[in-house]
């Protein structure tokens, strides 16, 4: 069964179409790099994808339409991580991923003990458990990210979709959060489609790479199908390398 399916998806916003004619399918446990450049709409997409915006075409999540679904439905399937979430800054960080049980509440809205222990588990995972009892007003942006992610572990949907999820992290957590992404996605199953600026980390650890300029996919692939220089420098108005470490790729920009 596939975990997303898209079919003609069109997004218009102000007039414009931001994302064209989309389609595309994500199998379940894949890890998907969506890259392109600024205003490409990678993040309209993940929107689309999550109902947090109006589109034509289809999405189905899970094999069901996601029209379908309820938001409470929605929410069990997918969990979102984006760019700027919305961090209030009077909540402690144990409450504030606590809030990733909401689409599990029953009908009295009250957490049980599953669902505390899901937060707490969340918490241990993304190294928290020292910052529980701090308002997230008090955290720096990295910590803070931190802890968007862990409220998105809490959820335990089964598609996570994130949105820079290690624009703010320093290289040591960038790495601890993509391992421990990776880590959940192979136990547990996750599917895993984060739009991504930084190529390299794409290279390392995605599975696939959709290149989307001008609100369309215009390449798919494996990295090293999709993260070559003659494609970058025509989609990103760049010079770079594309060299292998490690029987991996990196991507290195180059003086003109």
């Amino acid at each position: 069964m596939n975990a997303i399916g898209l079919s003609q998806v069109t997004v218009s916003l102000g007039g414009g179409a931001v994302v064209r004619d989309v389609g595309v399918v994500v199998e379940q446990g894949e890890w998907v790099a969506l890259i392109g450049p600024n205003g490409a709409g990678k993040t309209t997409l993940l929107r689309a994808i999550a109902g947090l915006v109006r589109h034509d075409g289809e999405v189905s999540l899970l094999g069901r339409p996601a029209a379908s679904l309820d938001r409470r439905q929605r929410a069990r399937a997918v969990a979102v991580v984006p760019q700027t979430p919305e961090t209030p800054p009077w909540l402690t960080v144990a409450e504030y991923v606590l809030m990733g049980r909401t689409p599990h509440l029953g009908p009295l809205a009250r957490e049980s003990a599953g669902d505390r222990d899901a937060a707490a588990r969340a918490l241990e995972l993304l190294e928290l458990q020292p910052l529980a009892d701090r308002a997230l007003g008090t955290l720096s942006g990295g910590e803070r990210q931190r802890a968007v992610v862990a409220r998105a572990i809490a959820q335990e949907a089964s598609i996570v979709l994130l949105d820079e999820p290690t624009a703010a992290l320093d290289i040591g957590h960038q790495q601890r959060s993509l391992e421990l992404l990776d880590g959940l996605r192979d136990h547990e199953g996750l599917t895993l489609v984060a739009a991504m600026h930084d190529l390299t980390l794409a290279a390392q650890y995605a599975d696939r790479v959709l290149l989307m300029s001008g609100g369309r996919i215009v390449a798919d692939g494996a990295p090293a199908e999709v993260l070559t220089e003659e494609t970058l420098a025509e989609h990103y108005g760049a010079t770079v390398r594309v060299v292998t470490v490690d029987e991996r790729l990196a991507v290195l920009p180059t003086r003109r």
